[in-house]
């Protein structure tokens, strides 16, 4: 299965049409770098993309 990011949130899907985050319809296959949050409470990282659930995440999509 292919893995698409949300343009939205740039939550990390695969082998959905739909993000399950906030439920957009607009993905791209064309992303580069993924971020994995484990804990958005405690990480530096998640507070400074304005990450609050946990997941794979792409840093940018075209």
């Amino acid at each position: 299965m292919k893995e698409k990011a949300c343009k939205k949130c740039h939550f990390i899907v695969r082998g959905k049409d739909v993000c399950p985050k906030c439920g957009s319809r607009n993905l791209s296959a064309n992303f580069s770098g993924i971020v994995i949050i484990i804990d958005p409470e405690n990480s530096e990282i998640a507070k400074r993309l304005k990450i609050n659930k946990e997941g794979r995440y792409a840093l940018r999509v075209r």
